[in-house]
């Protein structure tokens, strides 16, 4: 079995514009880790953050180039959203959601694309998949209502995409799909109080009788069956496996508070003692050591998994080929155990520093409540993951979930 970890087509320009997003995050890394209680306490990534973050250019990672947009893959996406990861996970979860909601955008149709970024190519785009509200078919489009919970980034978002049930005359569901509404139109309810991720501001959007054009609809089976409706065939970024795509919006913040977690553990090591021990120092311990290699392990696992499905993902849209039903049920499994394995590591860093992980001075005791909530998404519940891909490797392909 071939293993790569990044798309054999990426080009040497590619590579170089990836390098210069990356740095231009990592150099944001102070601002957010300096922000990082202020998004905690508001309940919603401090404006200073949004304003840094869009004045990089980083909101635009996943637009299309024709909108001035990066345009750029999603190897890419996910070492920028681990770079801001670093400094605060509630900042990196809505930026990794709002890139999501602009490349969802990309797969659109013209007319919407233009709906969205003709008069404000800064528009940024939040969303919610699962099919919660309702349509009425009338003239001219859709009469929508309902209510969506979790939407994450919505407080900054000028879009919302919207997951609404496509009924049969006999009422029953035949298919799923999503509609884009302005933020103008609906209300967001303040309904995120939670003990982890406090500031993705994941709120629910209410909508009341709100007319949705026809050309803001796409059909979910529309995109598993690997298509959409953008008449820009040639755009690798918009060809991609649609589920496993999606996930990936889930890794990058969990790679970044690895990350966070090690380098602070590693820093007070060698400041720190053990208490009731002789250990002057946390790093002369042969405990420590071992659990700061384990962790270290587990957080080159997590990154080797995740960037090997973000490899897959990105040649099977430059190839413009759906991978099989296997392969994207283990893609998905990758997904799901880069999150688990970023978890592992932080628990072990926890652990390992000792009670003082829990102060509240301490950014460790939120680096892993926010780890805690945000790899207990459900699309990447690692058991159903792990189900979905050991019955296909068994040679079933169909029941769970359609979202493989």
């Amino acid at each position: 079995m071939e293993i790569v970890l990044d798309r054999p087509g990426a080009s040497e320009a590619d590579r170089t514009l990836r390098a210069e997003l990356v740095a231009t995050a990592a150099g944001l890394v102070p601002l957010l880790r300096r922000n990082a209680q202020k998004t905690e306490d508001d309940r919603r990534v401090a404006e200073e953050n949004i304003t840094a973050i869009a004045d990089a250019g980083l909101f635009k990672i996943m637009q299309p180039r024709r909108f001035g947009g990066w345009e750029v893959d999603f190897r890419t996406k996910l070492e920028v959203i681990r770079e801001l990861g670093r400094g605060c996970g509630s900042t990196a979860w809505t930026t990794s959601l709002l890139t999501g909601g602009i490349w969802f955008v990309g797969m659109f149709n013209e007319q919407m694309q233009k709906d969205v970024w003709g008069e404000n190519p800064d528009a940024r785009v939040a969303g919610v998949l699962g099919p919660l509200g309702a349509v009425e078919s009338v003239d001219g489009g859709y009469r929508l209502s309902g209510r969506w919970p979790y939407c994450s980034g919505s407080l900054h978002a000028h879009w919302v995409f919207l997951g609404v049930p496509i009924l049969g005359e006999d009422g029953q569901p035949v298919d799923q799909g999503v509609v884009l509404v302005p933020t103008a139109e609906v209300t967001i309810e303040d309904t995120w109080r939670v003990t982890g991720m406090r500031g993705t501001g994941s709120n629910a959007v209410v909508a009341q009788d709100v007319f949705v054009p026809g050309h803001r609809f796409l059909s979910l089976s529309t995109l598993l069956a690997g298509d959409h409706d953008s008449p820009y065939k040639d755009e690798a970024l918009y060809r991609v496996p649609f589920v496993t795509a999606a996930m990936t919006d889930l890794i990058g913040p969990q790679l970044g508070l690895a990350q966070a977690a090690l380098d602070l553990v590693m820093e007070k090591a060698g400041n720190r003692g053990i208490a009731y021990t002789e250990y002057r120092t946390q790093a002369e311990a042969p405990t420590v050591q071992l659990a700061v290699a384990k962790a270290a392990s587990l957080i080159d696992t997590a990154e080797l998994l995740a960037y090997r499905a973000a490899a897959e993902i990105d040649e099977a849209g430059r190839r413009k080929q759906l991978p099989g039903y296997l392969a994207r049920a283990r893609t998905r499994m990758n997904i799901a155990q880069a999150v688990t394995s970023a978890r592992e590591a932080i628990r072990e860093l926890v652990s390992v520093h000792g009670s003082s992980s829990f102060g509240e001075a301490n950014p460790l005791q939120r680096i892993w409540r926010d780890s805690e909530v945000a790899s207990r998404h459900a699309v990447c519940n690692p058991a159903i993951s792990a189900q979905i891909y050991g019955r296909a490797l068994l040679g079933f392909t169909e029941g769970i979930t359609p979202l493989v």
